[in-house]
């Protein structure tokens, strides 16, 4: 079965000068403040795409790595993922770097990443940012 998650955000203003707050529909988690400084410069306390963009593949990617492993007869422990994603203002996004620390029981270091890269490939969300490139760093506990 599809789902389909929203958000919409309201802009007022020019890019440099202007914010805007992005709203979290589907979830209610609340609002929260966005701005091109704190996209390109410093966040002070605001989000951007980027960092939603972050948000989003790591969640992702920590659930695509517990079910390759699980499949494998090894569930984690624990995953702890992070996603960086680089901005270069003029160019674009420039490249995505996943990083995940685990606690899976029964495993060795090879076979944990070769897990993690399967799990970065099958991820949707790795799926939908193909365009860009993304890198990872895995290891055990």
């Amino acid at each position: 079965m599809a789902t389909t998650r929203s958000a919409h955000t309201v802009w007022e203003g020019s890019l440099a000068e202007g914010s805007g707050t992005v709203t979290f529909d589907s979830s209610g988690i609340g609002a929260q403040a966005v701005s091109w400084p704190s996209r390109a410069e410093e966040a002070n306390g605001k989000t951007s795409p980027e960092e939603l963009i972050a948000a989003a593949h790591s969640s992702c990617f920590s659930m695509a790595l517990s079910h390759t492993l699980t499949g494998k007869g090894n569930p984690p422990t624990r995953l702890t993922a992070s996603a960086d994603v680089t901005l270069t203002p003029g160019t674009g996004i420039t490249g995505i770097h996943l990083t995940v620390e685990g606690v899976v029981p029964g495993i060795d270091e090879a076979a944990f990443v070769e897990a993690a890269e399967a799990a970065k490939a099958g991820c949707p969300v790795s799926q939908a940012l193909s365009g860009t490139d993304i890198t990872l760093s895995a290891k055990l506990a």
